[in-house]
């Protein structure tokens, strides 16, 4: 057990790193350093954006990310920046070379050996020569990924996972709304997202090995969970789907009005195919939400016996953030390397301070 606060730098100070480090705090650690690129926020203490009392670290420009590191020595790093890796990779590659436990909520890096496997052993090998663990976690980590294996322990025969998950971009900052094409027309959504996927399997693998590919939320879970449940991936397919509305609808995020027939976001939908015959099928809907609309994640598992899950609601972004605080305990005790959590120690709840579950 480390007797000593866990010492945490929050790369990344936007909606999530508000919850992120107010947990932290509340769980036993303490933040030793923060890292953002808007200039408006840089130099203001923390404590401002966590809205409360000054917490005496003030947020330091990206381009002083490395010298940060390097003075403060934290026991982990927390990346909550954008949704792929190629977008991530200077943060994750900078603390892999510094040797720094690094755990990021990019979707990608959930499980990216499937969508950009060049990227990822680049990262994965730096990360064991400095004996470091680097990884991907965050809501899909529970409710796309831990709460599914759990049901499919108590199933004696699996013929397939069926699993669909809708939230609003509006709650994760442009980058991801941009991502999901809300607000292009259908023209421009076809171009700039569908068409990515109107490929051979051997053009979409080229694209994967060439770092270039665009994968749904869902690509790199279906992966993940082959990894978790021990299947062997067979194909894998992806299809994105524009979302719309019938009337007008205001993005914030965007600040746009996206007009009627445009999309508000996407569907995106992956089959994945095993050796063992277990198909796997997962539908993320990821648009700005109608005044009608809502979260909610729904879990299927066919063969005997049938089992649904379904939660509505949830508090998709406390929930990440919960997750992510929760995890480090166990990113700190993995081995080094860039792993997925399905190989890390089950997640649980934290009811002592974090640092009493170091090993």
């Amino acid at each position: 057990m480390n007797k000593e606060k866990l010492r945490i730098v929050q790369f990344g100070i936007g909606k999530m790193a508000k919850y992120i480090m107010r947990y932290a705090y509340e769980k036993g650690a303490e933040i030793v350093g923060a890292i953002d690129i808007n200039a408006d926020i840089i130099g203001q203490d923390i404590g401002t954006i966590m809205e409360c009392e000054k917490k005496g670290i003030t947020i330091t420009s990206i381009e002083n990310a490395k010298e940060l590191l390097e003075s403060t020595k934290p026991d982990a790093c927390i990346i909550t920046t954008m949704s792929l890796l190629t977008d991530c990779k200077d943060s994750l590659l900078l603390c892999a070379e510094l040797g720094i436990n690094a755990i990021t909520t990019c979707e990608e890096a959930f499980y990216s050996w499937n969508s950009n496997p060049v990227l990822t052993k680049q990262i994965d090998e730096l990360a064991k020569r400095n004996h470091c663990t680097i990884a991907g976690s965050g809501y899909q980590d529970v409710f796309w990924g831990g709460l599914i294996n759990g049901i499919a322990s108590a199933t004696h025969k699996i013929t397939k996972i069926k699993g669909e998950s809708w939230y609003n971009v509006e709650d994760y900052g442009i980058a991801l709304a941009k991502a999901h094409g809300a607000g292009l027309t259908m023209e421009e959504f076809e171009k700039e997202v569908a068409s990515i996927d109107n490929i051979s399997d051997e053009e979409r693998q080229n694209i994967i090995n060439q770092g270039k590919y665009l994968p749904s939320y869902m690509w790199n879970v279906n992966g993940w969970l082959c990894g978790k449940l021990g299947l062997t991936i067979k194909r894998q397919s992806q299809k994105c789907i524009p979302e719309t509305y019938h009337e007008n609808i205001h993005s914030t995020t965007l600040n746009m009005e996206i007009p009627t027939g445009n999309a508000t976001g996407m569907s995106a939908v992956v089959t994945t195919e095993t050796e063992e015959g277990i198909i796997i099928e997962t539908k993320c809907v990821g648009k700005v939400y109608a005044p009608d609309e809502f979260d909610k994640n729904e879990w299927t598992i066919e063969g005997e016996p049938n089992t649904t899950l379904v939660i509505n609601r949830p508090s998709t972004v406390e929930l990440t953030c919960a997750t992510i605080v929760n995890r480090l305990p166990d990113l700190i005790n993995a081995t080094p390397g860039f792993i997925g959590t399905f190989e890390m120690d089950e997640l649980t709840y934290r009811v002592k301070p974090l640092n009493e579950y170091i090993k």
